[in-house]
């Protein structure tokens, strides 16, 4: 039950983030956005350990799970987030979200492989739908996005009069984006070692100071720390707002890692899609594709969500089910 409602939590301020961060890029750079959230959740991490008194346990992790978590930061926080950035930009947060799904799927595979957990009937269903979702949403790709914003809202952002979504730079780095975040959870489950709610504050320390560095390193390049400190004043608000969203995003995940399994959370964690279509509407009616085939699209693709994170007992237990089909969902592999 902890790890369920960590879980919404981390779905939910995750989504506020995407939608600030779609903001911000209106008038500010992919490059710039990550100068900013990435090294802003080392302190606020920093500072959640030394609250709870779990400081100490950034010393307690062995060499794998040091080697874990770092790789989970790099993957998640340098990857998988300017990929994410990448795709936002180009076709908004409401195309991006179904096809992200497939993460879910990365996630799983790792997780069957590596962590020993089963491939059901009902996960079989739940992969489907969430192949099916994305290509729901694509059918509207043509559908004009709805507009009903006063102009003292968009007072910033003038300049972006019409939102035509690049579809090929769009889906590339949707997809690029899914594999990094898929691959994240599975390290961040192997690198808390089991050590309960506390350590997840540790860990998640160590994962972004390992991305800040990164980071760095990226940002001494000639002239692109010069472009990332020339960020104007609308974007770094909202580049600033989105790296403490994403932070709490990633303190509630991690807290949930480290008290749920993988296949648990991180099909809960995909209520964000969910979030994401409200925290849209509120912040970029102007700069979202919206419509039918958005909508059903992220239904479908969170109901695969859904049924990739139920188990036959738990279906049984609420409906009573003919011997045929409770014997075909008892099925798994290995």
């Amino acid at each position: 039950m902890l790890g369920g409602l960590l879980a919404i939590c981390s779905a939910a301020t995750f989504a506020f983030n995407n939608a600030s961060v779609r903001r911000g890029v209106l008038t500010g750079s992919v490059a710039q956005a990550m100068a900013i959230t990435v090294p802003i959740g080392v302190p606020l991490f920093f500072l959640a350990a030394l609250l709870t008194g779990r400081l100490g346990d950034v010393l307690a992790f062995s060499t794998q799970g040091y080697a874990a978590l770092a790789l989970a930061g790099i993957l998640h926080f340098v990857w998988g987030r300017y990929c994410n950035y990448r795709a936002t930009r180009a076709m908004g947060t409401n195309l991006v979200a179904p096809i992200q799904q497939f993460n879910l799927l990365v996630t799983l595979m790792l997780a069957i492989w590596l962590l020993g957990e089963e491939l059901t009937v009902l996960k079989l269903v739940g992969i489907g739908l969430v192949l099916i979702g994305p290509s729901i949403t694509m059918r509207g790709r043509h559908a004009k996005s709805e507009r009903r914003v006063s102009n003292e809202k968009i007072t910033a952002i003038d300049a972006e009069r019409a939102f035509e979504p690049k579809y090929a730079e769009g889906i590339t780095f949707s997809l690029l984006s899914a594999i990094g975040y898929g691959l994240s959870p599975i390290l961040v489950r192997v690198g808390l070692e089991q050590r309960g709610l506390g350590a997840s504050f540790a860990g998640g320390l160590v994962a972004y100071v390992a991305a800040t560095a990164v980071m760095a390193l990226l940002l001494s390049w000639p002239g692109r720390l010069r472009h990332a400190l020339a960020v104007n004043r609308e974007s770094a608000k909202w580049f600033t707002l989105s790296g403490v969203l994403v932070f709490l995003s990633q303190m509630f995940l991690y807290m949930a890692m480290s008290v749920a399994p993988v296949t648990v959370v991180s099909p809960i964690n995909r209520l964000s899609i969910l979030f994401r279509l409200y925290f849209s509407r509120w912040l970029n009616p102007e700069h979202e594709v919206f419509g039918g085939s958005v909508i059903a699209g992220t239904v479908v693709s969170l109901a695969g969500a859904f049924a990739l994170s139920l188990s036959t007992q738990a279906v049984q237990d609420v409906v009573p089910l003919p011997d045929t089909l409770a014997a075909l969902l008892a099925w798994h592999w290995p």
